[in-house]
């Protein structure tokens, strides 16, 4: 699966936690966590494939990635 959306993994002190977001899709806050930067990008993913699925067995219009076109020097 060809995954082109971003994902926001962040640490947070209160949780002792790195909490997981995918700001692309609207009304998702965090969308889930993980005790280590790899669990929660392992987490994240899995959230992300399960996201999109749910869109398509809705028929729902998959939200328009955020896309960096320029890199930087």
């Amino acid at each position: 699966m060809n995954l082109k959306y971003q994902m926001i993994i962040q640490w947070s002190e209160e949780d002792n936690l790195y909490l997981v977001a995918l700001p692309d899709f609207p009304g998702q806050q965090w969308s889930t966590h993980g005790k280590t930067y790899e669990e929660a990008a392992i987490n994240g993913k899995e959230v992300l494939e399960l996201m999109i699925e749910s869109y398509a067995e809705s028929n729902e219009p998959l939200p328009e990635p955020t896309v960096v076109n320029e890199v930087a020097a």
